[in-house]
């Protein structure tokens, strides 16, 4: 009867390393990371910055950092839940506000640096590849890279409509046009008009117009927030024309007043002087003795 080798010996066990914390909980890729933020010999202790981009079920979030030991430092960041202040108050997670996220990120970002003027980006949503050009007398365009963490970078996914957000706002990211919507691969073309399409909701306009002749409760039920704001699909396309033009008129970011509280919160218990503590202590025998009795 053969015998199996033990190929893990204590030895082996003993020099065991479990993997990092956040690679264990599958919100990680280490070897993706570890190329973004590594940075030239020959440019040490120069910043190698990152346009990390993230989604959630309600919110997407869109920021600028870098990477130190210590950790990850945050130069600026925009968020969808932030629209409604620019004038969409339904739909943020979709195309067309991926794009405005994106948008709303770059001019914070170069606004911070003091670069908004000399990189104004496309002021026009065209749907066409836009790079940023360096001024020739002027201080060079703010480089980063893009961060899309563990999601699937597919064809015509919303994390590219936040990158076509911050080019058009004037950030300077190297990229392909290979993933923005419209993009056929047979032919190796863009099609820049469907492109412009989602950028202004046109595609949320043709679902809704489509569902709602099709099946009317399925479209009061999916659309209820739309048709309780007033929203029709003929609007979209002029409501994120007008988003546009508000983020680049004013993308600094506003701080919420603070309130102070009704009453004044204490956390510390407060210390009982000696004659209370030995009041309580009588009461709590006299109660005892009254159920002993």
């Amino acid at each position: 009867m053969a015998v199996a080798k033990i190929l893990k010996t204590n030895a082996y066990y003993s020099r065991y390393q479990v993997k990092k914390r956040r690679r264990r909980n599958g919100k990680t890729d280490y070897a993706r990371r570890i190329k973004l933020i590594n940075q030239d010999k020959n440019k040490y202790n120069t910043n190698k910055y990152r346009l990390v981009v993230r989604f959630s079920n309600r919110d997407i979030t869109a920021q600028v950092t870098y990477a130190t030991v210590a950790g990850d430092i945050i130069i600026c960041s925009a968020y969808a839940h932030e629209l409604p202040g620019y004038g969409v108050k339904v739909g943020l997670t979709n195309y067309a506000a991926a794009y405005c996220v994106g948008l709303l990120c770059a001019r914070r970002c170069l606004m911070k640096f003091g670069l908004e003027k000399a990189y104004v980006g496309k002021e026009e949503a065209d749907g066409e590849d836009f790079n940023v050009e360096e001024n020739e007398d002027g201080p060079r365009p703010f480089c980063c890279l893009l961060d899309v963490g563990l999601k699937r970078c597919s064809t015509g996914a919303k994390q590219f409509s936040v990158l076509k957000g911050a080019l058009d706002g004037g950030l300077d990211i190297p990229h392909s046009e290979k993933r923005f919507v419209g993009y056929n691969a047979s032919t190796k073309t863009l099609n820049s008009e469907m492109l412009e399409e989602y950028i202004y909701g046109g595609h949320v306009c043709d679902y809704m117009k489509a569902l709602e002749e099709d099946d009317s409760a399925s479209y009061q039920k999916q659309f209820s927030q739309y048709i309780k704001n007033g929203v029709k699909g003929d609007d979209l396309e002029d409501i994120y024309t007008a988003v546009h033009k508000a983020i680049r008129a004013n993308p600094a970011k506003t701080a919420k007043p603070r309130k102070t509280p009704a009453q004044k919160q204490t956390f510390k218990q407060i210390r009982l002087t000696y004659d209370q503590k030995k009041a309580n202590i009588a009461a709590k025998i006299a109660i005892l003795r009254e159920h002993a009795a």
